[in-house]
């Protein structure tokens, strides 16, 4: 026997309101939709992250994501309250937001996950009924019930034989009693009458046997069985109404339509349980693979839910013509590394490996944003290239892009077409893993971390192979250099790589952790230590590298972060490679920072502040020299889908981050932008600056190291400042102490060394 109690207090827990994270973008995959729910003008899907709908009446198309204040949490089940106007999402880990429509604001309603005594992996929200005002609520370990009136929860019902937890696919009501359908106990029934259903007892066995779903359809209970059959209960026994091909997914009622759902099938039946439509995937042409998971019928057009397509679409009078609806969007949420462009593109690819660096052999194709939408590139267009993990874009013609495989070598692609592809049969190429032991018929040419140099010589690592470094020269020639003097053994994996002011090539390995390849200078590879008993020992495994605007290099590793102090050391005779931690103070103790964090990517933005990316703690931004933390980023705290951050790239020109995480692409809009090469391009935004603005004014366009210093009319200087990168932000404020008054003031910009000058204004109206 137990009850939530949870008042006043939850409805003053009300998530992000849409638009108010202005600073954040959302690019969202919207393909892999898990329920649907409906209203005589409106459709709506959920997927993992993210909702979208369709007005029926306007075909207005919109989307909730977690911009707009979604949690990021895994969204198992959704329902759109006619009555109330209201939307319920329900999570895979218990928590349910309410989404009111006429305003969009979101309640969060933690009860059920945050409720003690039930079993922590066993909170799932898997369905929602609603009858009288009141929503029961089906999970993993029973039935829920929350009003919709006050946002208040009522009794949590036990339901197995002896009260014990018991998973609840699905509830529904007819006469007053209401039906449970379990995952091993059968269909338990209950009366709504009896005050006392937080008694297990009062639940009795209405049928014993396996069942995956029961709707009431017609004032009839109508089910579906594990049996893959379709069966109604006419008052004192369940007939058989039909048979399906597959397992049912999903059963629903609406609107006089009985819509059963199995992985390639969806049937609909009409009010009299007679079976008008069968649709299969098959018959929907040029779209494979395609898996339905859910199925209902709005003013007689069936909507179908798809792991691969988000929503087909067709008139039941003419099932032989299909659509497709979705929002715009990358192919898939999990991506696993992106790449800009000089005119502000972006591409994104969902490859990988996991923490032994093994392949995953995935083919899941290639991404690619522009001002005009999604472009999505399958695997079959890519010369059927699977475990793609890096881009690499040629600075001297950005239609040029190379794209690491860790299982396919190098593919080339020109103008968004694949026309290469650079594998262990290319002569003097990529050599595959199987080479070390011709007697291996398996074959798995692995690149990883690639870079131009100012030659325009593509170079790249080779894992687990001798010839370790490879080249790919402007003048189309291949050349190799072998590592097996250098390391205790070849087999070895290795990650991003990124080329220096020398032309030295830095790259993270699996057991080395930091090394540094120059093939003018002898030796040309070089390591850094991973010797507890020599310098600063690298924690193993290194994952993350970036090379900073003072010429420092950070490296990321699965135990910490580490800095060697100059990429210089390279270049000098016995010159050891010593790399070391960075130290801050914590409450008067020393500490070391992101001490055994597990860091994904590290980037550097315009002002040499330093973007970490974790395994599971988000997003850390770090002043130039790591001292100071400015920002972080998490699920909890932002609009970070998830805290698992598998990339991180910056647009130079616009300063906007972008963060590829494990559940969704999203960016924060940045003010560390590259420095330009001279002033001639210099602006101030917002101008004027209105009574109602409470940001800061931004100076973009600068030249690295500019001295700005900004007065009133009369001369007064307010505030003084040096550039790191291409944008200065000014508070408004003298000095920072109080906000300066209305009037014109007078911005003059210098270069350092004093040859370049501009003057601009700026009007402040309070």
């Amino acid at each position: 026997m137990r009850k939530l109690f949870f008042f006043f207090l939850i409805s003053s827990q009300i998530a992000f309101a849409q638009n108010r994270n202005q600073l954040w973008k959302g690019y969202f995959s919207y393909n892999d939709v898990n329920d649907l729910t409906e209203s005589p003008t409106k459709i709506i899907a959920s997927t993992q992250k993210s909702l979208f709908s369709k007005n029926l009446a306007t075909n207005e198309l919109k989307t909730i994501n977690t911009i707009d204040g979604l949690s990021g949490q895994d969204i198992s089940a959704v329902y759109h309250s006619q009555e109330y106007n209201k939307t319920i999402i329900g999570h895979a880990n218990g928590l349910m937001l309410v989404m009111n429509e006429s305003d969009g604001r979101i309640l969060i309603v933690p009860g059920i996950r945050d409720q003690a005594g039930i079993t922590p992996n066993k909170k799932r929200i898997n369905h929602f009924y609603e009858f009288e005002g009141k929503l029961y609520v089906s999970c993993d370990f029973g039935v829920v019930q929350f009003n919709l009136i006050t946002s208040n929860f009522g009794d949590t019902y036990l339901i197995g034989p002896a009260g014990e937890e018991v998973k609840v696919f699905q509830t529904t009501i007819l006469n007053n009693f209401i039906y449970a359908v379990t995952q091993l106990n059968g269909i338990r029934r209950a009366n709504l009458t009896n005050a006392n259903l937080n008694d297990f007892s009062q639940w009795q066995v209405f049928d014993p046997g396996y069942w995956s779903g029961m709707v009431t359809h017609n004032n009839q209970l109508v089910g579906t069985n594990l049996d893959n059959r379709v069966y109604r209960h006419n008052g004192s026994s369940f007939s058989l109404v039909g048979s399906l091909a597959q397992p049912g997914l999903d059963v629903r009622s609406y609107q006089n339509k009985l819509i059963v759902t199995t992985q390639n099938f969806a049937y609909v039946y009409d009010e009299n349980l007679t079976l008008t439509n069968q649709i299969n995937s098959n018959q929907i042409l040029d779209i494979t693979p395609l898996d339905f998971t859910c199925g209902t019928v709005i003013n007689n057009i069936l909507y179908i839910g798809t792991r691969e397509n988000g929503i087909i679409t067709a008139p039941l009078n003419n099932t032989s013509t299909f659509q497709i609806l979705k929002p715009d969007g990358p192919s898939r949420n999990n991506v696993f590394a992106i790449q800009t462009t000089p005119t502000n593109k972006l591409w994104a690819v969902y490859g990988g490996y996991n923490i032994y660096y093994a392949p995953d052999e995935s083919t899941h194709g290639i991404s690619k944003f522009t001002d005009t939408g999604w472009l999505n590139i399958p695997y079959e267009e890519t010369l059927e290239s699977n475990s793609l993990v890096r881009i690499t874009v040629n600075p001297k013609d950005e239609n040029n892009v190379f794209f690491s495989s860790f299982h396919d070598g190098l593919l080339e692609f020109q103008d968004d077409v694949a026309i290469a592809k650079y594998d262990y049969t290319t002569p003097n190429g990529p050599e595959s893993v199987s080479d070390v032991a011709p007697s291996d018929p398996y074959k798995s040419t692995r690149v990883n971390g690639a870079a131009f140099d100012r030659a325009g010589n593509l170079w790249f690592n080779n894992s687990r192979v001798n010839n370790a470094i490879k080249v790919l020269r402007a003048n189309g020639q291949w050349q190799s250099y072998p590592i097996e003097d250098f390391v205790t053994t070849v087999i070895e994996d290795y990650g991003r790589m990124a080329i220096d002011k020398n032309g030295t090539k830095w790259f993270v390995t699996s057991q080395n952790t930091l090394m540094g390849f120059n093939e003018n200078v002898t030796p040309k590879f070089k390591k850094a230590f991973h010797d507890a008993d020599i310098g600063n020992a690298l924690p193993g495994n290194a994952r993350a590298i970036a090379i900073d605007n003072r010429n420092q290099i950070w490296v990321g590793t699965m135990g910490g972060l580490r800095v060697l102090s100059s990429v210089d050391r390279f270049m000098g005779e016995d010159v050891e490679l010593e790399t070391n931690p960075i130290i801050i103070m914590d409450d008067g103790l020393a500490q070391e920072l992101l001490y055994e964090q597990f860091i994904t990517d590290i980037a550097v933005d315009g002002a040499n502040n330093k973007w970490i990316g974790t395994a599971d703690s988000g997003v850390f931004l770090l002043s130039p020299n790591g001292q100071e933390t400015l920002q972080r980023f998490t699920r909890e705290n932002s609009p970070l889908p998830s805290n698992s951050i598998n990339d991180i790239e910056i647009n130079a020109q616009t300063g906007e981050v972008f963060f590829a995480t494990t559940a969704g692409l999203v960016s924060f809009k940045g003010t560390a932008t590259k420095g330009n090469d001279d002033l001639s391009q210099v602006y101030v935004y917002p101008n004027p600056v209105r009574p109602e603005f409470y940001g800061t004014v931004k100076i973009a366009n600068l030249i690295n190291k500019a001295n700005v210093k900004i007065t009133d009319i009369e001369g007064n200087l307010v505030y003084e400042a040096t550039s790191e990168g291409g944008t200065l932000e000014w508070d408004t404020k003298a000095f920072g102490k109080y906000r300066v008054a209305s009037g014109v003031y007078m911005i003059f910009i210098s270069s350092e060394d004093g040859v370049e000058t501009k003057v601009k204004k700026v009007m402040i109206v309070r």
